[in-house]
Formats: C-alpha cells, structure tokens, sequence
C-alpha cells in the first residue's frame, strides 16, 4: 500500500489484480447489478488510489480497509438511488458489513458451524426470513410480499428469530 501511496502504478495493478474480485463481490452484493457494480467498482480504485497515503496498518488490513471503501460507495450509490429502488434507509443502514481477516477464518468457520446449527433449530418460514434479509439483503417489504404478512409482523419474525439466535449461540 505504501507503494500506491507513491504513486507506483505498477503496485496498484498488483493490489488491483489481487482484490478485484473480492472488492467487486462487496459491491455486487449490496448493488445486486452487474453493470452498476463494475462502474462502481471503478470509482472505487479512483478512490483507493487517491488515499492510499491515509490507509493505516495498525487500524486494519489493507483488504479490510479497501472493502470498507468499497462498501460504503455502494451503499452511497444505493442511498441516492433508493427511492427508484423502494429502498428505506433503515434497509440501507441494516446491510451486513464486509469483513476481510484471513487470520480469523479458523474462528469464523467454527463460528459457521455453530451458526447453521442454530439456523436448523428455527421453523423454516423464519430461517428463510433471516437469511434473505441478512444474506441476501431483502428488504422487509420484499419479505412482507414473498411470505404474504403485514411488515409488522415481519420485523417482529425477524427480531424474535435473531433473538433465538443469539440465544443458541450464548450471546444473549
């Protein structure tokens, strides 16, 4: 990163070709379109480039730092896009965040583990709640329509299921 932050262009098409993929992963995910993701996408090196004189090794990895800005431009673009998209911003502020640690995978596959045990153990309407609205990002009103509920009783499903959740997994 210090390399970029010198302006050596031949650094930045490394890092570039490294974390493209997984950068354009966090994009696609919050931005659910291919076309808006790569120009995002774009936008989002501009900006790496521009400050990677700021990026700070002892605040985090230079991935996680990365996916941090490239998740908060699609949020940005999906802010000024949401009402063509029926978005609320609670929906928008409730995407799940990024993380990019790979010393941390043996904890997070462990974490998994425990995690989809948990999910088996909630009746299949409010397991599938949860995962379309925290995996896939689905919007409570999107929900409200597949399940044929009120949005109210929605929000409600969903917070008593990630109370069981956090039950099973000893956070509550």
């Amino acid at each position: 990163m210090r390399a970029v932050a010198s302006g050596d262009r031949t650094a930045f098409r490394h890092l570039y070709d490294a974390t493209q993929a997984k950068l354009y992963g966090v994009v696609l995910r919050i931005l659910r379109e291919r076309a808006s993701a790569e120009d995002a996408l774009q936008e989002i090196y501009v900006r790496i480039w521009d400050k990677a004189a700021d990026f700070d090794p002892g605040k985090a990895s230079a991935m996680t730092w990365m996916a941090t800005i490239a998740r908060n431009r699609a949020i940005d673009i999906l802010r000024s896009a949401r009402t063509a998209i029926g978005a609320s911003e609670q929906d928008i502020e409730d995407l799940p965040a990024e993380t990019a640690e790979p010393l941390q995978e043996r904890h997070r596959s462990e974490e998994l583990r425990r995690l989809l045990a948990c999910l088996a153990g909630l009746d299949e309407e409010r397991r599938q709640m949860i995962l379309l609205a925290y995996y896939r990002g689905t919007t409570r009103e999107a929900l409200s329509r597949r399940f044929e509920r009120p949005v109210p009783t929605v929000k409600t499903l969903l917070h008593r299921g990630l109370a069981q959740l956090r039950e099973c997994l000893g956070h509550g």
